[in-house]
C-alpha cells in the first residue's frame, strides 16, 4: 500500500553565529490516510521544525535535505515555492497552537475562512461562505452564520481553536498537521478538541500528524508514536506497544513523569529526567542522551548509535538490546 506521506533521512540545518545547528537529523517516518502519527518530545527537540520542513515553511537561514520527501506520490524536494503554495491549504494544512497569534485581528472570521477556498478552488464567494458555515457547525460552533461577522478577539480560546480547525479543513486536505492544538486550553476544552479532531479525521479520511509533548494526548488519539530527542528519532512504535513496553531510557523517563490512574498512589513522587538537553551544534558523537541516562556506559560516548529496527513499525536508538533496555525512574528518584 502506498503511503500518503513518506519522509526518509530528513535533515534541517540552521546557520547561527555559534556554527551549524543540526535541528533535525535523519528523521524518517511514513503516514497513511486515516492514520494519526504523533511526534513527541521536549520543547526544542525538532518536532515543529520537522513539520515546517514538510510544508516548506522554514526560515530563510534553514537548509532542508532528505533522501525521500514524498506526498501523494509527488517529490516535494523539487517543488518550487509556487508549487508548494498551491498544495498548502489545499492538499495539506496545519493547525497552529497559538490561535490568537495566527488569526488576523483586522479581518472577520468569515473573511479568513473563505480566503483559502477562494484562493485554491476559484469558487463563488457564496459557495465559500456556505462551506465556512458548514465547517463551523461541524466543529461544534453554534450560530455559525453570525460568527462569520465576528473578529478573533470576540471569541474564546476554545472557539478560536475550533475556527483554526475549520480553516484547515476548508479545502478538504488529505493531510492535517496539528502543532500542539490544545495548548493554553483548559482540560475540558482539550478533551473536546481532541475528540473533534479524531472524529473529523475519520469522517474525511485524512492523515494526521499530531505534534505534542503531552503523552496523555498521544494515548487517546495516535496509532503510531515517534519520540524525538535533540533532533533525532530515538524510538518509534505503535502507541499501545510504546506505552506497555518502552525500550529507550528517554521514553521510559517521559512515561514515568505521568501519573497513571489506578497505579500511581496519592503522594507518590513522579519520575523526572535529570540534566538538560545538549545543544545540537556541530557533530555530536555517541549517544546524545548519555549525559542524562542512568544506564550509560563508556561505549555510549564512543560508538555511533544507529536506529535499531525490531520490525517495520518498531525501532529504537540504543546500544542495549531490547531485553536489557529497561529502568525504573521512580526508584532512581528515590535513591537521589
Amino acid at each position: 500500500m502506498s503511503h500518503l506521506l513518506e519522509v526518509k533521512d530528513l535533515q534541517v540545518d540552521l546557520a547561527i553565529p555559534a556554527g551549524i545547528l543540526n535541528a533535525v537529523r535523519n528523521v524518517s517516518f511514513s503516514l497513511s490516510r486515516g492514520e494519526t502519527l504523533a511526534l513527541v518530545g521536549e520543547s526544542g527537540c525538532g518536532k515543529s521544525l520537522t513539520a515546517m520542513a514538510i510544508m516548506n515553511l522554514l526560515p530563510g537561514q534553514a537548509r532542508r535535505q532528505a533522501a525521500v520527501l514524498s506526498f501523494e506520490g509527488d517529490d516535494l524536494r523539487h517543488f518550487s515555492q509556487k508549487q508548494m503554495a498551491d498544495i498548502r491549504g489545499r492538499q495539506m494544512a496545519m493547525i497552529f497552537q497559538e490561535s490568537m497569534m495566527l488569526l488576523n485581528p483586522c479581518y472577520t472570521i468569515g473573511n479568513q475562512l473563505e480566503e483559502a477556498l477562494l484562493r485554491h478552488q476559484k469558487v463563488p464567494r457564496r459557495q465559500a461562505r456556505d462551506r465556512a458555515v458548514y465547517l463551523l457547525e461541524k466543529v461544534g460552533i453554534t450560530a455559525a452564520g453570525s460568527r462569520l461577522k465576528q473578529y478573533p478577539h470576540q471569541l474564546s480560546g476554545g472557539l478560536r481553536q475550533r475556527v483554526m480547525i475549520s480553516m484547515a479543513l476548508m479545502c478538504g486536505p488529505a493531510l492535517i498537521i496539528a502543532d500542539e492544538p490544545t495548548t493554553a486550553l483548559d482540560v475540558t476544552i482539550q478533551a473536546q478538541i481532541l475528540s473533534l479532531l479524531a472524529d473529523l479525521q475519520q469522517e474525511f479520511n485524512m492523515g494526521m500528524i499530531m505534534i505534542t509533548h503531552d503523552l496523555g494526548v498521544v494515548s487517546r488519539i495516535a496509532e503510531q508514536v515517534v519520540v524525538m530527542y535533540c533532533g533525532q528519532i530515538i524510538e518509534s512504535a505503535p502507541t499501545r506497544e510504546l506505552f506497555s513496553r518502552p525500550l529507550h531510557p528517554y521514553t521510559q523517563g517521559l512515561l514515568a513523569c505521568i501519573p497513571i490512574p489506578g497505579r500511581s498512589k496519592r503522594g507518590q513522587h513522579l519520575g523526572s529526567i535529570p540534566g538538560t538537553v545538549p545543544t545540537p551544534i556541530g557533530r555530536l558523537q555517541g549517544c546524545i542522551f548519555r549525559n542524562r541516562c542512568p544506564l550509560a556506559m563508556e561505549a555510549c560516548a564512543e560508538q555511533t548509535v544507529i536506529l535499531q529496527e525490531i520490525d517495520d513499525r518498531r525501532s529504537y536508538r540504543c546500544l542495549l538490546s531490547p531485553d536489557r533496555a529497561g529502568y525504573n525512574w521512580l526508584e532512581y528518584d528515590e535513591h537521589e
